[in-house]
């Protein structure tokens, strides 16, 4: 992730401290097991069943649950071990997860565990009553999804009436005094309607926005020709910084970050090393503290049937199973050959990548997509906009 609103405007949010601090109050190790290994924030797609059917799903979400969809029991289990290996953040997904008739349970009992708990959904669910038990559970955080605003969005989610729907789900949450973060996917259908959602986290009193670059992971691999063109991702750029700053500057501080191109965090540098070389420095030294893409490192993700994965858009490789090996062990086992390279992945890059001077920024971008495209974990990622002469290629 990279924080607009941070690296432009200084404005403090409560991920920070796992995005840009060595060593964060969540990431200091306490356990005895593996204390050398970074313990990530997991995402759990605990369901890959969907009342929707977006057309970008990474999941690729159907309408059905899975017949080996992990249970409550397992799901106990499995959030305990979490806890015992010192995992920090559980971000509960799907599908949509609140069709987990267990949900409240297994977040409560994560709570118990002290570990950190936050919801993805696509926000078309949040009844009143649900936003009540979500406040009462203890959620940190609601990321609830919009693709655009009206039509636009229902086109893209496969529903008419989505929109109003998930916006009703916001206000539930907002009047509640739950932290909402609206999350919304860049693509050549929307990336026009920026400004608009930029009006609507204004009015409608939303925290926090992500603008998540595609990833060509499940039914996202369809949609590589009406992704932006690099002309139009540096455009929805610049207009997600200029209004930030145009929040900040009236006294209106939301929490804004992209995700998903790392090569934001480098175009935001370079842009102001025009402006402010003071400013500049600032943004250079926190990107080098992010290190860019974490995949296996400081993120993983964990699917409905048990299986490991280095992040959530890695549906298609496992790294092993929670029901027959404590997700700790998995994660801190280098003897598989995919985690191991994801730990030390820059002399593997090739390419633009390869070459790029800011590779320590970057550390690569996102791997599924350059596989997707080039059929080669390690090549260039395409969705990197910045041009030659900039890189130092």
């Amino acid at each position: 992730m990279i924080s607009i609103s941070r690296l432009l405007c200084d404005t403090v949010s409560p991920g920070d401290n796992l995005r840009y601090r060595h060593t964060s109050p969540e990431m200091l190790v306490t356990h005895t097991t593996h204390p050398d290994v970074p313990r990530p924030v997991v995402v759990w797609n605990c369901t890959r069943q969907c009342n929707l059917s977006c057309i970008h799903c990474y999941a690729s979400a159907g309408s059905t649950v899975a017949p080996e969809e992990m249970d409550t029991t397992q799901g106990m289990r499995l959030i305990g071990d979490l806890s015992n290996f010192g995992v920090p953040v559980i971000l509960f997904s799907g599908g949509e997860p609140l069709l987990r008739k267990d949900l409240f349970d297994l977040a409560r009992y994560a709570v118990e565990q002290k570990i950190r708990v936050a919801l993805s959904t696509n926000g078309t669910l949040i009844t009143g009553e649900i936003a009540d038990t979500l406040r009462d559970i203890g959620f940190a955080e609601v990321g609830i999804s919009l693709d655009g605003i009206g039509e636009g969005n229902d086109r893209i989610r496969g529903k008419a009436g989505a929109f109003k729907e998930a916006l009703q789900g916001i206000r539930n949450c907002v009047t509640r005094g739950i932290r909402v973060s609206l999350r919304l996917t860049i693509t050549g259908y929307n990336h026009e309607e920026i400004p608009a959602i930029f009006r609507l986290v204004e009015e409608e009193g939303i925290n926090r926005v992500c603008f998540y670059h595609l990833a060509y992971s499940g039914r996202g691999k369809s949609l590589r020709e009406v992704d932006v063109t690099h002309a139009q991702a540096r455009r929805a750029v610049d207009t997600i910084c200029e209004r930030t700053r145009d929040l900040h500057k009236r006294g209106l501080p939301k929490e804004i970050l992209t995700v998903g191109n790392h090569a934001d965090g480098v175009y935001l540098y370079l842009k102001m090393y025009k402006e402010d070389r003071q400013r500049a420095q600032t943004i250079l030294d926190l990107l080098k503290t992010n290190g860019g893409n974490n995949s296996g490192i400081r993120i993983g993700a964990i699917d409905e049937l048990g299986n490991v994965h280095p992040d959530q858009f890695w549906q298609h490789y496992s790294l092993g199973n929670v029901n027959s090996r404590k997700f700790g062990d998995i994660w801190a086992d280098t003897s598989e050959p995919l985690l191991r390279k994801l730990r030390d992945r820059k002399g593997l890059l090739k390419g633009r990548c390869g070459s790029c001077k800011y590779l320590s920024l970057c550390n690569g971008n996102l791997r599924v997509r350059a596989e997707a495209v080039y059929d080669d974990l390690w090549a260039e990622d395409p969705a990197c906009y910045l041009t030659d002469e900039e890189i130092g290629s």
